[in-house]
């Protein structure tokens, strides 16, 4: 009797709403919760790109305070995987450098535009037995975090089209043994897709 219960409810629910906002819906309130991982992305404008521009990532040498080491090139490897989806003609540096340096690489290159980017923030929390073992501090446990600055600037005029603040949180069932550098993908391929217009 419960599981027709079950299944009546499901069907007028179904009638209501498509099975995909349901399940958006659901994950959505997950992530508020906690349980699934978080991202905000603040824009400081709503500027649009061509889907044929060249954009060149760079990333800066700024190592983020705190206990979290993270790769050094991590934030330009991660925006490349999520622009590369979205635009064509992505090229990213292959090591960490200066504003400069990466508008000049950018130039010789012919990019339009350079997604400059640096890991402001990252809180590398005790996620599994082993770091517990090796911190025995029962504060630090938690999930992760981890904040991320972009400039999006135009190659020709060096004027700043863009600037964005992605911070990211991870959620419980993430919990075991991550990084903060983990939490980066999702919300750099959803900051590719707002400089598209097709974001969610």
């Amino acid at each position: 009797m419960r599981l027709l219960s079950v299944v009546l409810v499901m069907l007028a629910l179904g009638g209501c709403m498509k099975v995909s906002d349901m399940a958006e819906g659901t994950r959505h309130h997950l992530r508020d919760a906690g349980i699934l991982d978080h991202s905000e992305t603040r824009r400081s404008a709503s500027w649009r790109l061509q889907p044929d521009s060249f954009i060149y990532i760079g990333q800066g040498h700024f190592v983020p305070p705190g206990g979290a080491y993270p790769r050094p090139n991590v934030v330009a490897e991660e925006a490349f995987k999520g622009f590369v989806e979205y635009f064509p003609l992505v090229r990213r540096a292959s090591e960490p450098l200066g504003l400069e340096e990466a508008m000049n690489q950018a130039a010789s290159a012919g990019a339009h535009y350079v997604l400059y980017t640096r890991f402001a923030s990252a809180d590398d929390r005790i996620g599994s037995f082993d770091e517990l073992n090796d911190q025995r501090a029962l504060d630090r446990l938690g999930v992760d975090s981890s904040v991320v600055q972009l400039m999006l600037i135009e190659t020709g005029t060096r004027y700043l089209v863009d600037t964005a603040r992605i911070r990211s949180r991870g959620g419980v069932l993430g919990l075991y043994d991550n990084q903060p550098e983990e939490l980066l993908g999702p919300p750099l391929r959803d900051y590719a897709r707002r400089l598209l217009g097709t974001a969610r």
